[in-house]
């Protein structure tokens, strides 16, 4: 094996410019499937992150996946009914605060409650339909990032003023109220109130920014025009990736409809499925590239080697040997290449998350980069395979030639 390496390398060697070449082609590679993979899992986990913080993780509405069933449908298993009006039962969760304190026993997370309702808010001749979001100042934090997401104004703000209100940014230079304005409130049943703009938030999804509003839970009943309803229970998890596990535990215990944020942007998420594709694929189509390099240079050596191949067959060197030899010098290349990519893609990932640009329709300054080991480990692995395969062909032609015609002078 010794002979076979030292072989190997004295040839590598003796070929320095095209070694040179090669390498460099493997490394661009490798440097470059590194920066882009960083920068497209970067972006991703960037939009998954605005995702799970824009809304808490789980959402528990006083819905239910199928409609309760009716008197006439338990007694009667073969009966079907159509076009039978439900009875009217009163909104909201029933027994809220038996179901939290249930739910904390054993949920590993924070929950809290919720009136959504669903109104017009009124200001200076203009009217914008919004979801208002009645919660409680002391468990809002637990649940969402709302507390983060505040550009004026503080959650202990909704107890200074008499029906208090925290409006989105894009919401309030829609309506072009500021913080101190009153803004009149209406909602479809007719119930109206006045209140007054305490704060102002961002959360960096565009259709919550300019259609949410957050109030007090006893400010929301009165919209709702039932006192005591809690229609929605708030959840965060610890781990975001298990919400939809958790969801589908509290559904199943509770019985009411519960939505993971899985869920909620499944059509979103299908997407990524898709966009990794073509990630892996781009980046293969580098590496591949770099490949031919590789190729190129085993294939002059084995040309410009034949007689010493003669002579090493002649001295009792088998194809196998020959065969392992230059598949030896295909991954010696595809090794160093692959180490000075490492250097190449950590620099280039360095560079562009380094560059500075302000958007007003984005919250960092800077491109989102996901540094993984996982990213070096897979480019290293595709260009020694790639070097591999490059090697293969021609060190298959070389070991397969017949000394005697060689030595005779036949090409």
């Amino acid at each position: 094996m010794n002979l076979v390496l030292d072989v190997a390398l004295t040839h590598v060697r003796s070929r320095g410019r095209q070694t040179l070449v090669a390498v460099a082609g493997v490394a661009t590679g490798v440097g470059f499937s590194i920066m882009m993979a960083a920068l497209m899992q970067g972006s991703q986990e960037d939009f998954i992150r605005q995702l799970v913080n824009a809304l808490p993780h789980i959402t528990v509405s006083d819905e239910r996946r199928e409609p309760p069933k009716q008197p006439a449908q338990t007694e009667f298993d073969a009966t079907k009914i159509y076009n039978l009006t439900p009875e009217v039962r009163r909104r909201g969760i029933k027994n809220p605060l038996a179901i939290m304190a249930a739910l904390e026993a054993w949920l590993p997370g924070y929950v809290a409650p919720s009136v959504n309702v669903q109104a017009i808010i009124r200001y200076a001749s203009r009217d914008v339909g919004t979801t208002i979001f009645g919660i409680d100042p002391k468990r809002e934090p637990g649940v969402s990032e709302l507390v983060n997401q505040l550009r004026e104004g503080s959650l202990r703000s909704l107890y200074t003023a008499t029906n208090a209100i925290i409006l989105g940014d894009r919401l309030a230079e829609k309506i072009g109220a500021e913080v101190g304005a009153n803004v009149t409130v209406q909602t479809s049943d007719g119930a109206r109130i006045n209140a007054q703009v305490v704060g102002m938030f961002h959360a960096g999804v565009q259709s919550i920014d300019e259609s949410t509003a957050y109030v007090l839970v006893r400010t929301a009943q009165i919209l709702a025009r039932q006192t005591g309803l809690v229609n929605a229970l708030r959840v965060r998890v610890d781990d975001p990736m298990q919400a939809r596990e958790v969801s589908e535990r509290i559904e199943r215990e509770t019985g009411y409809k519960s939505v993971s944020w899985q869920e909620a942007h499944e059509d979103l998420l299908s997407t990524f499925v898709i966009r990794n594709v073509i990630m892996y694929t781009i980046v293969g189509a580098i590496l591949l590239v770099a490949s031919f390099g590789t190729y190129n240079i085993i294939s002059t050596i084995t040309h410009e080697k034949a007689r010493d191949i003669a002579i090493m067959k002649s001295l009792g060197l088998s194809e196998s040997t020959l065969r392992r030899m230059f598949v030896i010098e295909a991954l010696i290349i595809g090794l160093a290449g692959g180490l000075m990519g490492f250097v190449l893609g950590y620099i280039l990932c360095l560079a562009l998350g380094s560059i500075e640009f302000k958007s007003p329709f984005m919250d960092t300054n800077h491109i989102p980069l996901s540094y993984s080991a996982w990213h070096y480990l897979i480019a290293m692995f595709v260009a020694l395979s790639s070097s591999y395969a490059a090697g293969f062909l021609p060190a298959r032609k070389a070991a397969s030639v017949n000394p005697v015609d060689i030595i005779r002078g036949a090409t």
